[in-house]
């Protein structure tokens, strides 16, 4: 069955103006450096990467909190770039975000009730008992009770904090939730239980989900397609299958080789890289991947490479990795 696509981004770019001291010019740093992709409604992409991979760059473009620097990126067909402030008010309640700290994103001094009426007092003309029905009808949604209404942040655990968070992301009925690093900060007993709730959510509702993650056995759970970003750039893209079964970029392979696996006779090699990653503001020429990569030929270190169809996934590898 096709889906429907809510959400287009096309050669997305963020860079940023960086101080190099009194006597030197700015440099610039390239957070995302291109980024092509569709989300679809009911379907869930994930982006993995390393820190300052320019997951998170792209997050904020996507729920609007940023500008990108060139590119196209639209919603139900509106060019968010493009378009009004009124017209991108609207949008952004079709976009909601769920960040990686349940502690931090909460206001310590506000109860749960109100955090939650907020995004209805903004955005509606709900009366204050409408408010307060809809509140209490999601906290029944995401596991919360009727009683915790009145209650601070700091009187809930870290997993019931998340419900909280993801129970105001859905305030507005939007189409698009961002999930940025959702479980990371939880135990893992607890991880399983808020991947579980985001599932039946999104079923529930249809959800378009933008997972950002550096874990991939997060990954495998949830996901139906994967980006894999290095460095602002995007090297490989496909299935969750494609991906996890074959993958063909070197760096996808690494990635995958750090993913813990719930099988004691099944034999596992790691593949270590070597060196950190690069400079955002000083790429290596040719591929990005080329200091660390064990695959390289000649064109690797004069020529970036496209992002191309390479069995089941599309990758920007010179010398991706063939069929064993």
């Amino acid at each position: 069955m096709k889906r429907e696509t809510i959400l287009e981004a096309s050669g997305l770019k963020r860079y940023y103006e960086v101080e190099r001291g009194s006597f030197k010019a700015k440099a610039e740093l390239k957070a995302l450096n291109g980024a092509t992709f569709t989300l679809e409604k009911g379907c869930t992409l994930a982006v993995v990467g390393e820190s300052g991979c320019g997951k998170s760059t792209l997050a904020r473009l996507v729920t609007m909190i940023e500008a990108p620097t060139a590119g196209e990126l639209s919603i139900r067909g509106v060019d968010i770039v493009a378009a009004d402030l009124a017209t991108k008010r609207k949008l952004k309640s079709k976009v909601q975000i769920v960040f990686q700290d349940p502690y931090g994103s909460l206001n310590p001094r506000q109860k749960i009730g109100h955090a939650l009426e907020e995004p209805l007092l903004v955005n509606t003309n709900m009366s204050k008992d409408e408010r307060r029905r809809a509140v209490r009808a999601m906290m029944d949604l995401v596991g919360l009770r009727p009683e915790q209404y009145d209650r601070f942040p700091h009187m809930f655990s870290g997993g019931q904090r998340q419900r909280i968070a993801v129970a105001r992301a859905l305030m507005l009925n939007p189409e698009i939730v961002v999930l940025d690093e959702p479980v990371s900060a939880l135990d893992v007993s607890i991880q399983a239980q808020i991947l579980n709730l985001l599932l039946d959510l999104q079923q529930r509702f249809n959800l378009a989900y933008l997972f950002i993650s550096h874990d991939l056995s997060v990954v495998k759970h949830v996901a139906d397609e994967i980006m894999v970003m290095y460095l602002g750039m995007v090297i490989e893209m496909g299935s969750r299958d494609a991906i996890f079964t074959h993958p063909r970029h070197p760096y996808t392979r690494a990635l995958l080789s750090a993913t813990p696996v719930a099988d004691p006779l099944r034999e596992k090699k790691r593949i270590v890289l070597h060196g950190e990653p690069p400079s955002p503001i000083d790429p290596p020429h040719g591929c990005y991947f080329n200091p660390r990569c064990t695959e390289t030929i000649d064109i690797c270190f004069k020529q970036f490479p496209d992002l191309r169809p390479c069995g089941k996934a599309r990758v920007a590898c010179h010398n991706p990795i063939g069929d064993s």
